[in-house]
């Protein structure tokens, strides 16, 4: 019972920060969801997070997600669970039957990919361009000076549905330039949706227009 009434007063203490930070930036805190990032998470400490009424999730695996979901969806059928992670081309069939958004498409071969298993499914799953605004070497995601074209491509080749855009900053850097950057792109683009904004920074996100929040040990404490 204990996780359960930490869970729950930890997904409370998240969304009362979500809303404040919301009001404070003039926007309305319905505009900004939380999406609860249970990656590594046990399943009985996602049923806490359901039992006290949360429905959105990320998980970073195809695999470790088609382990996990299945059976808590049975019984929460509303949930929306969102892939957050990198996506091999040889996961996309699994992805697109599991998730119900995939917010790291960041490559002409996945984005082909999905527009493919999404025709021969057909399962429309929503989808977001994850942009590398530091342009890491290390991460993937599309860098800003292509991101344009890969939406251009996206959406009017291959007929992705494409609500918006998600990034990840450097860490050790500044967030708010990194936030500023991608709401730009977005709406130069007209897209409504912004996955921004971490546990440490969800509020400097909000700010910059995140329209969703990915937030893991803000809402289930320490990964052990």
């Amino acid at each position: 019972m204990a996780g359960i009434i930490d869970v729950t007063a930890k997904i409370a203490e998240v969304t009362a920060e979500i809303a404040a930070a919301a009001r404070a930036a003039g926007r309305d805190p319905a505009a900004v969801a939380l999406l609860a990032v249970s990656k590594t998470m046990p399943p009985a400490r996602i049923e806490s997070a359901l039992a006290a009424g949360q429905r959105a999730f990320g998980e970073n695996r195809v695999q470790e997600a088609e382990e996990k979901w299945p059976p808590l969806r049975e019984r929460f059928p509303d949930v929306d669970l969102h892939l957050i992670g990198p996506l091999q081309t040889n996961k996309v069939k699994k992805a697109v039957a599991l998730f119900d958004m995939i917010e790291t498409v960041d490559r002409p071969r996945l984005a082909r990919a999905l527009a493919k298993e999404m025709e021969a499914s057909g399962r429309r799953v929503a989808c977001l361009i994850e942009v590398n605004t530091g342009a890491e070497p290390q991460k993937a995601g599309v860098l800003p000076e292509d991101a344009d074209a890969f939406i251009r491509e996206c959406v009017d080749d291959l007929a992705l549905p494409v609500r918006g855009l998600m990034c990840i900053p450097p860490a050790g850097e500044e967030p708010a330039l990194h936030f500023a950057l991608l709401r730009e792109i977005a709406r130069r683009n007209d897209l409504p949706t912004l996955s921004m904004g971490m546990s440490a920074d969800y509020p400097v996100a909000i700010a910059f227009g995140a329209t969703q929040v990915r937030v893991g040990t803000g809402v289930f404490g320490p990964r052990g």
